[in-house]
């Protein structure tokens, strides 16, 4: 039983663990106003108190822990990237609450812990197989859990986070306690959503009603331009990579090994092997595979073609011969079938480099790592290029906050890696992609500069045309105006000066067709049979007549009252608690000095800093 619950409970310890060493965080490193048993070097300060970097480590290197566990497949220089983030995000915020929760003497009791772990048990722990009777949670079998020798050990973790949840719901009750709605405003809320109206507009947008070749461009203008806006010009940091890619696609020889893995697997099932069994052990679909390879009931289309073709064909509890998707091998099970609807498991094989091609591409990537990987010499790519016959390519400029592409693929973590302190001439580690295994030299790195008139003319003589495209398109929209004024319907004058016409709704102000708000705005500002100015908004010049405007029914919100006052309460309670949490964090004075203090060498291996 308590392997089955640890298995379930993983997402629970991720959750304890970060809240734990969160805990840590404040009550140790001295952010709380403790002396902080650990404080040794600060990786940054929220509000004067300093994080230190050995216990920022720490949790960082449980969360990696827990999320390798979690997703199969290794993690790159991004998704580490991301997970420290993550961490530094939650202490921060911890730490915020912390200092909140003091200052408005907000406290939890044992008493009040002990009672929300018995009475209240987490969603995941919900889901666990021994804690169901008749496929519903059984609270007594997990209050029988809570005082086995087992259960001692998630208490700790569970106490910490269950005092914070308890903290936050106490504070976030204080903050929302307050939150009303005048019957005045719940009508102009109503009024939004049931308030309709349905319009005709004409668009004038620069760049489509003006060509380019009725705009030019002197020397002039460019140079002025170009003085003028100096800061839009301003290019980032950039870096020039040269690389090589050892392809890892598969062949005919894995998709028939793959064939064979799942032949196997479907010979076992019919010979008597739990179909659930067979797919928690082998299915690669990680959503399906821990629930036996359940998909619940689907709508025919809304899988992949091959898939739906052979479930919905597919005699009722029988297990398929292997279906080639777009995914992989499928072995199919359909439980139940009615009209467009089908319930059924399947398990997922994807074909992917195996056996000898598996070998020989392994030895490739050894190698690759052995010559080449983490070196400072810029030799060391041509090194790679040599012995394992690989052209060396060059990506284009990379852009600092952007990220390598190579035609039509993005190699994540090139630019993680080129930017996060790599020496012009060294090479990166080996960046691994579901088609190729990448090796990248950083050729030379290019600080942000304003780059001269000369090396950008094209790009500011584009920007200045487009500048002089509004200039004629106001006096265009005038035109059209005048045109309207004298007689002509908006779709004449559109229809006479070639400019697009097109009627929308009827919408309500809450789910608009059109993203400007002036637009908008003006479509409910007028009665059916109004018609606008010019509306001159930063996409385009629009000019509008209302077709037909339906009003809310007020006597309908009346008797609804009640109800969609409850409703927008807690929508409201809600808003308020996303604006209050950000903006404890946006007033905290945050230092984050992580990029200094655990700046990693370019030959240091992505998790050796942790």
């Amino acid at each position: 039983m308590m392997q089955a619950f640890r298995n379930a409970a993983k997402p629970i310890m991720v959750v304890v663990a970060i809240t734990f060493f969160a805990w840590l965080v404040l009550d140790l490193s001295g952010i709380t106003g403790g002396t902080g048993l650990l404080t040794n070097t600060s990786v940054g300060k929220v509000n004067g108190q300093s994080i230190d970097a050995r216990t920022y480590q720490s949790i960082v290197q449980q969360s990696i822990d827990a999320r390798q566990q979690q997703t199969p497949g290794s993690m790159g220089l991004e998704d580490y990237q991301q997970v420290r983030d993550q961490v530094w995000d939650q202490i921060v915020q911890n730490s915020v609450l912390a200092a909140e929760y003091r200052r408005r003497g907000i406290r939890v009791t044992e008493d009040e812990i002990v009672q929300a772990i018995r009475s209240s048990p987490l969603a995941d722990f919900q889901n666990v197989p021994e804690f169901q009777t008749d496929s519903q949670f059984d609270l007594a079998k997990y209050q029988r859990w809570l005082t086995s020798s087992v259960a001692q050990s998630y208490l700790p973790g569970l106490e910490a986070q269950y005092r914070e949840e308890l903290q936050r719901a106490k504070l976030l009750r204080v903050v929302t306690a307050d939150v009303f709605l005048s019957d005045a405003a719940l009508w102009e809320q109503y009024r939004d959503e049931n308030e309709t109206v349905k319009i005709g507009l004409t668009a004038i947008v620069p760049r489509a009603v003006v060509a380019d070749s009725a705009v030019k461009i002197t020397n002039a203008e460019a140079e002025a331009y170009y003085k003028a806006n100096t800061d839009e010009l301003k290019q980032p940091q950039t870096a020039y990579l040269s690389f090589v890619a050892l392809p890892r696609l598969t062949t005919a020889a894995d998709t028939t090994a793959t064939r064979a893995l799942a032949d196997s697997a479907r010979q076992e099932i019919v010979g008597g092997a739990p179909f659930a069994d067979v797919a928690i052990r082998e299915s690669a679909d990680s959503a399906t595979a821990t629930k036996g390879g359940d998909l619940d009931e689907w709508t025919r289309g809304a899988m992949d073609p091959a898939f739906d073709s052979a479930a919905f064909a597919l005699p009722l509890k029988t297990v398929s011969r292997p279906v080639l998707s777009q995914f992989g091998y499928h072995l199919i099970e359909i439980t139940s079938r009615k009209g467009n609807k089908a319930k059924g498991r399947h398990i997922l094989f994807p074909i992917e480099v195996t056996g000898s091609h598996r070998d020989q591409l392994d030895a490739q990537a050894d190698s690759l790592e052995t010559l080449g990987a983490e070196r400072a010499d810029p030799a060391a790519l041509d090194t790679v290029s040599r012995a394992l016959k690989l052209r060396v390519g060059k990506s284009g400029p990379v852009q600092e906050g952007t990220k390598v592409q190579l035609g039509n693929y993005v190699v994540p973590d090139a630019a993680v890696w080129a930017f996060g302190g790599a020496k012009p001439g060294a090479s990166s580690p080996v960046i691994e992609t579901p088609f190729a295994y990448y090796l990248f030299r950083l050729d030379s790195l290019r600080p942000a500069r304003l780059p001269t008139l000369a090396e950008i003319r094209p790009a500011v003589e584009h920007a200045a045309r487009e500048k002089k495209k509004w200039t004629i398109a106001r006096q265009i929209a005038a035109q059209y105006l005048k045109r309207v004024g004298e007689g002509s319907t908006l779709e004449q004058a559109a229809e006479a000066m070639k400019l697009p016409h097109r009627e929308f709704g009827p919408f309500s102000r809450v789910n608009p067709p059109l993203t400007s708000p002036m637009v908008v705005g003006a479509a409910f500002g007028l009665e059916a049979g109004q018609r606008s100015g010019i509306l001159d908004t930063e996409d385009g010049l629009y000019v509008l007549q209302t077709v037909a405007h339906t009003k809310a029914d007020s006597s309908k919100f009346v008797k609804e009252l009640d109800q969609y006052r409850a409703r927008a309460i807690s929508a409201a309670r809600q808003e308020r608690v996303r604006s209050y949490l950000a903006a404890l964090q946006s007033a905290a004075k945050i230092v984050d000095n992580r990029d200094k203090v655990l700046q990693s060498g370019p030959a240091q291996d992505p998790s050796s800093a942790l």
